[in-house]
């Protein structure tokens, strides 16, 4: 690579350049925003903050041994985008996530991977996502019902919206309430944690097999619970088995048809429970605190809202329609995508634009350095400006709509997006018709990075009553 002119930091003995990050990130992290600021880049990703501007647009660092190729280049990113051998190949995310979503449509690769793939797509097509729609919208009246005696005073919406997002994935997947599904919810919470703190230390479960450390031991009782209730919910699912409409009932009827054994049902599950609370939780808690602060981008949601449905439910037909809530989701993933990276590996010798990238090197692309990059976006890049995505993606990135990218990329893009901005619409759309809302004077700006892009102090806003 460094005969290329691809140049990085030096190589450390065992570590690479792992503990170099962890340092620079806790460092990062020690300081505060002053204000509410998205120009977040360089405190949640400092070390490539940095080694863009010593080593260029493609550095090569080290994760433990291994190679690290980082690509913010757009063309090469495009040719990964369309070059199958590469796009459709994952790394082992290591024993932390492994325990967290087993063998599912996430970590899983080859023929394996395109019989999920082809389950999950049948599972979240149009169809199933309008059969989906009234569920969504129980989901959120709850919610509401709730905050109905919270007005005037200040609601930490983050929680409220992962207790949101685990009642919808419960209702539409699994077809069980959500106090069935909370502790599912919780302790993979938990298994997060620990596999967010060992994130950059590459001998995290290497040493598992001679000694075991307390996250160890943790993460395998929590594996071992979550399998537990899992199998009870589809136990009881079993027994309910009168249609398979619902992602869970597909998942049975592929394993009646051999397509499918328990173990994988079982990581399916843990896969969507994982990455549907993180994706949707995450863009309406976000959304939220834009919007409280951009009261006239809250202005003009609402009235479109009002336009479409009125006071009523919105309903699966309409969605489409709400072009101004679209263009605030879009901007919200850009300034604050929920997954940070895109990772995938070379497993051959393969071309990428004027690079020849051996086989075995990581191939990282930083979709948060994408998503701020001032020469995609602009000057602005830091700003919340949702007027940019008002005619589509590919003006919005200037022809180059692979920079945008907060549900992956290529083959291996989220199967669940629609799902989460279907979810995402209808929750902003009914909170609109109730309720507006500004900052709480009690929040404090602190965006970090813990497996996803997530407020380290929650999301604080005061709930006002529409007159």
């Amino acid at each position: 690579m460094a005969s290329q002119g691809i140049k990085g930091p030096p190589y450390r003995f065992i570590h690479g350049n792992t503990k170099e990050i962890a340092a620079m990130k806790d460092q990062a992290n020690t300081r505060t925003f002053t204000d509410i600021s998205h120009d977040i880049y360089p405190r949640i990703q400092p070390h490539f903050f940095t080694w863009f501007q010593l080593y260029g647009k493609n550095f090569l660092n080290w994760y433990g041994p291994q190679a690290e190729l980082v690509i913010t280049e757009p063309e090469i990113i495009r040719e990964i985008v369309s070059n199958r051998s590469v796009s459709l190949a994952r790394p082992d995310l290591g024993s932390y996530h492994k325990k967290m979503l087993g063998d599912g449509l996430v970590t899983s690769s080859g023929k394996k991977w395109a019989s999920q793939r082809k389950l999950a797509n049948h599972a979240f097509n149009g169809e199933s996502l309008k059969n989906m729609t009234p569920m969504m919208v129980a989901s959120v009246d709850l919610m509401l019902l709730r905050w109905k005696e919270l007005v005037g005073s200040e609601v930490e919406v983050h929680e409220e919206f992962r207790m949101l997002t685990a009642e919808v994935i419960s209702r539409t997947a699994f077809g069980s309430s959500y106090l069935q599904g909370k502790e599912i919810f919780e302790m993979l919470k938990k298994m997060s944690t620990i596999a967010g703190r060992n994130y950059y230390n590459p001998q995290a479960g290497l040493l598992s097999k001679i000694f075991k450390t307390r996250d160890d031991l943790k993460s395998d009782e929590l594996q071992n619970k979550i399998h537990n209730l899992i199998m009870e919910t589809i136990d009881e699912r079993h027994k309910m088995m009168g249609d398979a409409d619902d992602f869970l009932g597909q998942l049975l009827m592929a394993k009646s048809n051999n397509q499918l054994s328990m173990q994988d049902i079982i990581d399916e599950c843990k896969t969507f429970y994982v990455s549907g609370d993180g994706t949707t939780s995450l863009v309406l808690s976000w959304a939220l605190l834009l919007l409280s602060i951009h009261t006239e981008w809250q202005e003009r949601a609402r009235q479109e809202v009002f336009q479409i449905f009125g006071k009523e439910s919105p309903r699966f037909e309409g969605l489409a329609n709400l072009k101004t809530i679209g263009m605030i989701i879009h901007e919200t993933l850009r300034l604050y995508p929920p997954g940070t990276a895109i990772i995938r590996k070379s497993q051959q010798e393969v071309k990428l634009g004027n690079l020849t990238v051996p086989a075995n090197i990581i191939l990282h692309v930083p979709v948060l350095a994408i998503h701020h990059d001032r020469k995609i976006w602009g000057e602005d890049a830091h700003l919340f400006k949702p007027e940019r995505f008002s005619q589509g993606i590919s003006e919005a990135t200037k022809n180059s709509p692979w920079t945008y990218m907060p549900f992956g990329f290529g083959p291996r893009n989220c199967v669940g997006s629609n799902f989460a901005t279907n979810t995402a619409k209808i929750t902003l759309a009914m909170i609109l018709q109730q309720y507006h809302f500004t900052p709480s004077p009690n929040y404090v700006h602190s965006p970090v990075h813990l497996m996803m892009l997530v407020p380290n102090n929650g999301v604080q806003v005061t709930l006002h009553a529409l007159k």
